[in-house]
């Protein structure tokens, strides 16, 4: 496997990695806690869905043949609390999701290279989807963050749980060396 190669399977996996975290934190929440917002100035769990929702569509529609940064897009109407319900939510962002996956799927290890436009400065689609998995874990981080605000006492942890870092290194440790990626715990030649 070139470089190229590796880097989209696990561009695709660190995707796949944030999308689930952030999934696991939303399906701990009731209809009203995804609007829940810590001030005036702060955003809720649905526009930060909303806001990232917005970019994939924009970002990966026609990604390797136009401009990132849609003119169909309205970035400033992102930042509103719009859905009427969680599943009206859920539905925008699994579009987002859908997107970026068709997209990935599409693209080779010639493509690593080609350049694509983001507000018309070019990136090589290596950079760009950097750039994105930057972006959206970012923000996945965010949605774990306020679900776990809102959760409270009641939160179950979605990696490490404290006071367990002991026993999980163990875990690992007793373990052969083994070339893997930390989200499959599979080995890489399997």
């Amino acid at each position: 496997m070139n470089a190229s190669e590796n880097f989209l399977a696990i561009g695709s996996k660190m995707f796949a990695y944030y999308k689930g975290l952030a999934d696991k934190a939303i399906a701990t929440l009731g209809e009203e806690e995804i609007h829940w917002r810590a001030n005036e100035t702060s955003n809720s769990i649905a526009i930060i869905v909303h806001h990232m929702s917005g970019n994939m569509l924009s970002r990966f529609t026609d990604f390797l043949t136009t401009d990132g940064e849609k003119t169909w897009r309205d970035r400033d109407a992102e930042f509103t609390d719009t859905y009427a319900s969680k599943e009206e939510m859920l539905a925008a962002w699994e579009k987002g999701w859908a997107c970026l996956s068709a997209t990935l799927e599409g693209l080779t290890a010639a493509d690593m290279a080609a350049i694509v436009y983001i507000r018309n400065e070019g990136h090589t689609v290596l950079e760009a989807l950097t750039r994105q998995v930057a972006h959206y874990a970012y923000h996945s981080g965010q949605i774990v963050y306020l679900a776990k605000m809102i959760r409270d006492k009641d939160w179950q942890s979605l990696s490490i749980a404290r006071g367990q870092s002991t026993a999980y290194n163990q875990e690992k440790f007793d373990q052969e060396k083994d070339r893997r990626f930390f989200t499959d715990g599979k080995t890489a030649s399997s």
